[in-house]
């Protein structure tokens, strides 16, 4: 998705990141490939907040990943970097002279005061805003994309956020979430991605199963995870000859709402041979789409 990321829309704010003190400004922001949705139109932000020049309420991220994608991402806008002097080396001054950012230099523990102390900022926080968040109408330009992962209401953080690492990993071409009852863009979130949130185009659909029925109609294969499913994954791919994958997966406990399941062109199993038949969603979330990856590129040679 060619993407800015979500000013994300009013959802339940689930770790929101502390705010820095001082006075806040904008830096020249420039970019390189493979920053997050080089491929989709950004739509407009939707979070109030009123804690900058935008209104739009800013982040605190942290942690040298996460930081390093968000600066080397053209589409996320930048307000100030707080980094140790020992940190600035490991950023490296090429890429803060890209970004242009107002950097200033802080002791480790007055970025403890920012962040928390539990939190591994690695002597870098960053303050910025959301990303901008894409919307059903740029479902048509994923019309090549080969595989797709659907998060039916997956609220915390930090799953969603392994699953987006995990998502980029292993090449996914982007994620759809519900823009209600899902976990929103945080610092723990973020942190949890590892850099993937500046990395993987993210939409959010009001109608979940009608924006997968979408891509039905397009030509994906929809594969919904299911403990009782009638076939595991790896026969369902093969049955379904499918060369175009839309993996969904639901909430832990709740599974797959029912419309979801409905609209999945197939419901499959994770084979598990063990005594325990499920898995936390984050680590089925790796498994599957591994499954999947390793299904396409097979049926592609």
């Amino acid at each position: 998705m060619k993407q800015n990321r979500p000013p994300k829309p009013d959802r339940k704010n689930l770790h929101a990141g502390s705010k820095p003190p001082g006075k806040r400004s904008h830096g020249k922001e420039t970019g390189g490939k493979g920053a997050r949705g080089n491929s989709l139109k950004p739509k407009s932000g939707r979070r109030s907040g009123g804690n900058n020049a935008s209104g739009t309420e800013s982040l605190l991220l942290y942690g040298m990943h996460t930081v390093r994608a968000a600066l080397k991402n053209p589409n996320r806008r930048k307000i100030k970097l707080y980094v140790t002097e020992n940190a600035v080396s490991r950023l490296g001054e090429a890429l803060l002279a890209s970004s242009s950012v107002e950097m200033e230099t802080r002791p480790a523990r007055s970025l403890d005061q920012l962040v928390g102390a539990e939190a591994v900022h690695q002597g870098v926080v960053l303050e910025c805003l959301p990303l901008d968040t894409l919307d059903a109408s740029e479902l048509f330009n994923l019309a090549d994309a080969k595989i797709i992962l659907v998060l039916d209401q997956i609220t915390d953080p930090h799953n969603a956020g392994a699953i987006l690492r995990s998502a980029t990993a292993l090449g996914v071409d982007a994620v759809l979430t519900t823009s209600r009852n899902s976990a929103q863009e945080t610092a723990v979130m973020a942190k949890s991605a590892s850099g993937a949130l500046d990395l993987i185009p993210l939409v959010q659909l009001r109608n979940l199963s009608k924006g997968l029925q979408e891509l039905n109609d397009m030509g994906f294969t929809s594969i919904g995870l299911d403990s009782e499913g009638p076939l595991v994954l790896e026969e369902t791919l093969k049955e379904s000859r499918a060369t175009q994958v839309a993996l969904v997966l639901g909430s832990e406990g709740k599974g797959l709402r029912q419309q979801t399941r409905e609209t999945c062109s197939a419901l499959a199993r994770i084979d598990m041979p063990g005594p325990i038949k499920s898995l936390n969603v984050s680590n089925a979330a790796i498994l599957s789409l591994y499954v999947v990856a390793g299904h396409l590129r097979a049926s592609s040679r």
